[in-house]
């Protein structure tokens, strides 16, 4: 989770991660997204309530919920380590606490570029490519 800060500028935070089943992440998704399927990761930036002082609590990111079932069968799919598939989804979730998306080409592009640095300092390949591909 440092490495996916400090390529974002050094943020600082607490980040908590929760590791749920299928029917959790299910619910979720469809709770916060309006998609009844399962997802490997959701994130929930911290919203600091209002009336709260600022330095009322310690610096905090927000929530990166990850479902163990939906890695497993991607890495498995992908043809990836189960390590470095779980390296990029925290990677992907602290990245959007940072305020990344991928929602148009260029957002995509941009924290794309940054969780493949991200991880190839942390020595894992271009989560991208898979076997298969030849291009992204």
């Amino acid at each position: 989770m440092r490495h996916a800060a400090r390529a974002a500028g050094g943020v600082v935070g607490d980040v908590t991660l929760r590791i749920v089943d299928e029917e959790e992440i299910r619910a979720l998704n469809h709770d916060f997204r309006g998609k009844d399927s399962p997802t490997n990761v959701l994130s929930f930036p911290f919203e600091m309530p209002e009336g709260l002082p600022a330095d009322a609590v310690a610096p905090l990111l927000g929530d990166v919920v990850i479902c163990t079932q939906v890695v497993r069968r991607e890495a498995a799919e992908q043809g990836k380590t189960l390590e470095a598939h779980w390296a990029h989804m925290v990677t992907h979730g602290v990245l959007h606490l940072l305020g990344y998306d991928h929602i148009d080409d260029d957002d995509a592009q941009i924290m794309e570029t940054l969780e493949i640095r991200t991880l190839q300092e942390q020595g894992f390949a271009d989560p991208y490519q898979t076997p298969d591909s030849q291009e992204r």
